[in-house]
């Protein structure tokens, strides 16, 4: 399975790194190897003083699809649910100095983590879906889907023209507002519509 992570999709995650508005998704990959084991904790890379939280819907695919229509994209995917892009921004901030690819920074070990999966047919749309990320207790990031600049079916039909999906890779949506760096003992806990999907611990 392959991680397609799509960046800047959050006008206020966009203002609040002081980025530039896309004028189509930012598309990143993570390998396997990012996924965050089940029951185990996240530990902050040696090599980062910086590591931030980015709380994310994603989507797993249910089927082989290329060139996929937005109109048919709903077809390809049953199950969401939340996770977390852990990003280096120390790293990042380096890298995107040089102009040089951000992989660094956004897909060591472990810096994927997936949340337990829903139906998505136990929401009434996927355009109105509240997800939020709680740090020690307290909400940090919160967002609807439907502040997306691009939604659900736009980013598989979009990212499915340049890499065919499979069944069981992960498409990672975007973060809102609220990024922020972690610490040793934090607490990590994200919910889709008050259903709590991981809980994690930093080290």
């Amino acid at each position: 399975m392959k991680i397609i992570c799509v960046g800047r999709n959050y006008a206020n995650h966009i203002e609040e790194l002081k980025n530039e508005r896309p004028s189509e998704p930012v598309v990143f990959m993570k390998p396997d190897s990012a996924v965050l084991l089940k029951q185990h904790p996240f530990v902050i890379p040696e090599f980062s003083e910086d590591v931030h939280h980015e709380v994310e819907i994603i989507v797993k695919i249910n089927k082989v699809g290329k060139y996929i229509e937005p109109k048919f994209a709903h077809k390809y995917y049953d199950d969401i649910s939340v996770g977390i892009d852990f990003t280096a921004r120390d790293l990042q901030s380096k890298l995107k100095e040089k102009g040089l690819p951000w992989e660094k920074a956004k897909a060591f070990d472990g810096s994927a983590v997936i949340g337990d999966f829903l139906p998505k047919t136990d929401f009434v749309s996927m355009e109105n879906l509240n997800f939020e990320l709680k740090t020690n207790g307290e909400t940090v990031q919160k967002g609807n889907s439907g502040m997306m600049l691009w939604k659900i079916d736009e980013l598989i039909s979009h990212v499915s023209q340049f890499f065919t999906l499979k069944i069981g890779d992960i498409i990672f949506t975007g973060t809102p507002a609220g990024v922020s760096a972690v610490k040793p003992n934090d607490v990590l806990e994200g919910f889709l519509e008050d259903k709590k999907l991981f809980r994690i611990q930093v080290k």
